[in-house]
This record gives structure tokens, C-alpha cells and sequence, in this order.
């Protein structure tokens, strides 16, 4: 177990899945946490959660597209801590659907929240961290963002403009002490995949669950991850330990990719 005692951290979409995992896997590890959901209730509920371990918790509602919010929700993190020693950028949607039918709106949302959220969080993180003259930027991709996905033209678009920011900032800011990597989870059990599964199977004319059960069988490790398995990795590029890492894009996916 990473040692992040007295860190600050601040995971947005941290109220269900990958994001709640890593929250609660960073306090357990000794971190105080800020915790961002747009929808407060889980934000608030997840902030609780932390608390039980025993570390201080903030939660925020910010609209992570919303520059103005982006801005307040950084403030009032170092507000309160004084400082911001770790971003986990994990705020993400999807959207299911065939090209041809697959609206403007539909492809812009998903490009807001997963590329302009990713990029409005890390710059205002960096304007702190820079001042520190240290810090972890951690982004969330995808293997999407590595390998072609039928149905899913925004979703994979977003993920690999995150892997390509990920890189920029990385060579960007390794001058004033801070790294910057991603993660790129493969099948996860969360919501969201739930949400893929409903929606990619009858686009790809199976059954229910169909979807879900014809990737498992690509998996090596045949299974799904687990969010506490992603949370793992996050840990430890949060830790002491990575601090020679930066500029990564690591895939947690079973062996689906292997590079």
C-alpha cells in the first residue's frame, strides 16, 4: 500500500465506479480528499465514506465542462487544504450508437466532459501544483482511446485526445516537478459498463448481455476488472514511488492490449 499520509487529492466523478474506488483507495492510503460528482448527493456520500477512514474530506458539485466551476472547485480545495498534491481527472460519459445516427450533441457532450473536463481540471491543477513546485496529474483514457471500438466514434475520440494531452502536459510541466500520466481501463464492473452492455448489444444483434460476454472472452485474464484493481494502479502513480514515471499511458485490462 502506497504511503500518501497528509497528501491532498482531488478525484473528480468520484461518486460511483472507478472514481468512488480510487477516493476511497487514496484515503485508505493516508490522503485527504476532495471528492467531485455532479451529482452531489453521491459526491457527499462518497466524502462520508472517506471520512470513516479516519481522513478530511471535502465534497463539490462542479460541472467539470464549466470553467468558472473547474476554477472554484480548485480554490476551494486549497482553500481548505492549503495545498493539491494529486489530480485523478476520472470524470467521463459515453455514448452508444451507430456513426450515422449519432448526433452533434451527442458527440460534443461526450467531448466536453471527457477531453474539455480533463484539460480545464489539469490546467488549474497545474496553476497550483506550479507554485508547489510539485505534484500528480492522473488522467483517465481508455483502451478505446488505443484501439478502435464500433459504436462508439465521441467515446474513443475523447479518449484518445486524452492520451495526446496526457503526453503535452506531461513534457510541459516535468520542469516544475510535476508528472503527469493516465490510466486506461479495459472492461471494468461499473456502471457504466452496464449502461455499454444494455446499449451495444442489440447494435451488434446478440442477446442481453451479449456485448459484455463476447469481450470477456477476448480478455487473457478472462474477467472483468474490478474498480479496486484500477484504483491500485492510480495509488501507486499517486505515490512516492512513481515519482521517475511521467508521460505514461498504462492499460489495466487484463491483456486485451499488450504493449
Amino acid at each position: 500500500m502506497s504511503d500518501l499520509s497528509g497528501r491532498v487529492a482531488l478525484v473528480t466523478g468520484a461518486g460511483s465506479g472507478i472514481g468512488r474506488a480510487i477516493a476511497l483507495r487514496l484515503a485508505s492510503d493516508g490522503a485527504h480528499v476532495a471528492v467531485n460528482d455532479v451529482i452531489t448527493e453521491r459526491a457527499e456520500h462518497v466524502a462520508d465514506l472517506v471520512r470513516d477512514l479516519g481522513r478530511q474530506a471535502l465534497s463539490n458539485g462542479a460541472d467539470v465542462t464549466n470553467e468558472v466551476a473547474v476554477g472554484d472547485m480548485v480554490h476551494s480545495v486549497t482553500s481548505k487544504f492549503g495545498r493539491l498534491d494529486i489530480l485523478v481527472s476520472n470524470a467521463g460519459i459515453i455514448d452508444t450508437g451507430n456513426l450515422v445516427e449519432t448526433s452533434l450533441e451527442d458527440f460534443e457532450r461526450v467531448m466536453a466532459v471527457n477531453v474539455t473536463g480533463t484539460f480545464l481540471c489539469g490546467r488549474e491543477a497545474a496553476k497550483q501544483m506550479t507554485i508547489q513546485g510539485s505534484g500528480k496529474i492522473i488522467n483517465a483514457s481508455s483502451v478505446a482511446g488505443r484501439r478502435p471500438t464500433p459504436f462508439h466514434v465521441a467515446y474513443g475520440a475523447s479518449k484518445y485526445a486524452v492520451i495526446s494531452m496526457t503526453l503535452t502536459m506531461a513534457r510541459e510541466l516535468a520542469a516544475h516537478g510535476i508528472t503527469v500520466n493516465a490510466y486506461c481501463p479495459g472492461v471494468v464492473e461499473t456502471p457504466m459498463w452496464d449502461q455499454i452492455d444494455r446499449e451495444r448489444s442489440p447494435l451488434m444483434g446478440l442477446g442481453a448481455s451479449g456485448a459484455l460476454r463476447e469481450i470477456t472472452d477476448s480478455i487473457p485474464l478472462g474477467r472483468p476488472a474490478k474498480p479496486e484493481e484500477v484504483a491500485s494502479l492510480v495509488s501507486f502513480l499517486a505515490s512516492a514511488e512513481s515519482d521517475y514515471i511521467t508521460g505514461q499511458c498504462i492499460n489495466v485490462c487484463g491483456g486485451i492490449l499488450m504493449f
